[in-house]
C-alpha cells in the first residue's frame, strides 16, 4: 500500500546527501548502462556469425586438396594432388545412405565474360543440380543446372544477380547468350546469394561442360556434401565430424598421402566451425556479464555507503523510533526502501539510455562479425532482477545495523 510518508521520509534523505547520491546513482546507471551495450555486443556477434554462416548450407562439407608436406612411402613432400570424379563417385557410393545433397566443383577465376558491348571478369564454376542448394543461393528468374545438362554437356549457364546486372542492365537474361573464354552460353537462370555481392559474381554451368571445355579430363577442385539432417544438434555434429575424418582418410589412401599430412588435404565443416564459434561467441558473453556486473557491484558498494551514512545522521531519529514501538522489521524495511529507490531510479535511467542508443544507432552496425547489436526483452527483465536485488543488497547492511541500534546509545548521539 502507498505510504505517502515514507515516500516524503526517502525524499528528503536523498535531498540532504544530494551530491553522494547523485554520484552513486551514476555508478549504477553507467554500470547497466556498460552492462547492456556489452551484452547488445554479443548479441551482434551472435548475429554476425550466424549471417556469415547463411551463406552455405549449415550442414555442408567441402573437401578440395593441395600439396603434400610430409614424405611418405618414398614419395617426396610438394606433390600437387588433384581429386577426381573417382574420388566424388567413390565417397557418394560409400555413404550413399547418409547424403543428402552432393556435388563436384571445377573452377576457374578470371574469366573474361562478354554480353554485346559489356563485360566483366567473373569465377565460372561447373556443378551439379546439388550445388544450388549448398550455396543456398535462390532463383530470381529462370531455372538451375538440371541432369540433362550435365548428361548433354549443354552450354547453359546461371548467372549470379551481380553478374546480371553488371551486364545485362536490368533487361531480360533469359534465352540470351554470353561468351566465357570465347565460347557461347546460354543463359537459364538468375540466382541471388545470402553472402551477397561477393557470391553473386559467378555464373555456374554443368560440371561435365566445364571438364570438356577447359580439357580438365575428370579433374575436381573440390566436392561438397550434407548429410541428412538429425533431429539433435549433437547428433548432427558428431555424425558430420565422424564423416568428415573417414573421408579425409579415404582421399589419404586413394592418393598416397601420409596420414599425418594436415595440409595435402583440406576438409572445412560448417557445423564444427558453427560450433567454434558458438562456444567463444558464449564465452566472450560470460565475460561481458563478468565486467558488467563487477561495474554495478562498484555502483551497489556505493550505494551502501551512502546509506551507511544516512543511517549514522538519522541515529536519533531511529533511536526515537525504536523507543515509540517501532519493530526493527519496519527500520529494515524503511532503509532498505531509500536503497532500493536510488538503486532503481539511477539503474533505469542506464537501462533506458542504453536501449534508446541501441535502438537509434544500432540498426546501421554491420561490421564483418558484428551485425545489428541489440538486446531481447529477457535481458532486460534481467538487469531489473539485478537492480532490486542490487538494491537489497545495498541496503541490506546498513539496515540490519539501523535495526540493532539501542535507543538510549541512539538519544545520546550528536
Amino acid at each position: 500500500m502507498f505510504n505517502l510518508e515514507r515516500w516524503q521520509e526517502i525524499f528528503e534523505a536523498i535531498r540532504k546527501n544530494k551530491l553522494r547520491t547523485f554520484l552513486t546513482g551514476l555508478s549504477v546507471a553507467s554500470g547497466i548502462f556498460i552492462l547492456v551495450i556489452l551484452l547488445a555486443i554479443g548479441q551482434g556477434m551472435q548475429n554476425g556469425v550466424a549471417k556469415e554462416f547463411e551463406g552455405d548450407a549449415t550442414n555442408r562439407i567441402s573437401v578440395w586438396t593441395n600439396v603434400t608436406s610430409v614424405e611418405y612411402k618414398g614419395l617426396n613432400p610438394g606433390r600437387i594432388i588433384e581429386m577426381d570424379n573417382r574420388d566424388y563417385e567413390m565417397a557418394v557410393a560409400k555413404n550413399s545412405d547418409k547424403l543428402d545433397l552432393k556435388s563436384g566443383v571445377y573452377s576457374r577465376w578470371g574469366q573474361l565474360t562478354t554480353y554485346k558491348k559489356e563485360n566483366g571478369s567473373y569465377r565460372v564454376e561447373g556443378v551439379r543440380a546439388d550445388y544450388q542448394f549448398l550455396e543456398n543461393a535462390t532463383l530470381v528468374s529462370g531455372r538451375y543446372i538440371n541432369q540433362n545438362d550435365l548428361n548433354n554437356f549443354e552450354k547453359n549457364t546461371v548467372i549470379g544477380n551481380q553478374v546480371y546486372l553488371d551486364l545485362f542492365k536490368g533487361k531480360n537474361a533469359l534465352g540470351e547468350y554470353v561468351e566465357v573464354a570465347g565460347i557461347k552460353f546460354k543463359v537459364v537462370g538468375v540466382y541471388s546469394d545470402p553472402g551477397g555481392e561477393r557470391e553473386e559474381t559467378r555464373l555456374f554451368i554443368p560440371l561435365t561442360t566445364a571438364q570438356r571445355i577447359y580439357n580438365a579430363g575428370d579433374k575436381l577442385r573440390s566436392i561438397a556434401f550434407t548429410l541428412h539432417k538429425e533431429d539433435k544438434y549433437e547428433d548432427a555434429l558428431a555424425a558430420s565430424e565422424a564423416f568428415s575424418a573417414q573421408l579425409e582418410a579415404d582421399l589419404k589412401s586413394n592418393h598416397t598421402i601420409s596420414p599425418l599430412d594436415d595440409r595435402a588435404v583440406n576438409v572445412n565443416n560448417t557445423l564444427e566451425n558453427a560450433k567454434k564459434f558458438y562456444d567463444l561467441n558464449n564465452m566472450i558473453r560470460l565475460f561481458f556479464w563478468g565486467v558488467g556486473i563487477c561495474t554495478i557491484i562498484a555502483g551497489v558498494v556505493g550505494v551502501s555507503n551512502i546509506m551507511l551514512i544516512i543511517v549514522k545522521e538519522r541515529t536519533k531519529e531511529i533511536g526515537i523510533r525504536k523507543a515509540i514501538g517501532a519493530q526493527p522489521w519496519s527500520i529494515i524495511g524503511m532503509i532498505l526502501h531509500e536503497s532500493i529507490f536510488v538503486t532503481a531510479i539511477a539503474g533505469f535511467l542506464g537501462l533506458i539510455f542504453s536501449l534508446f542508443l541501441l535502438q537509434l544507432v544500432g540498426p546501421f552496425i554491420e561490421t564483418a562479425y558484428i551485425s545489428n547489436p541489440s538486446v531481447d526483452f529477457s535481458v532486460a527483465i534481467t538487469t531489473v532482477i539485478i537492480l532490486v536485488v542490487a538494491g537489497a543488497v545495498a541496503g541490506f547492511f546498513p539496515a540490519y545495523r539501523a535495526a540493532n541500534i539501542k535507543p538510549i546509545e541512539a538519544l545520546r548521539d550528536e
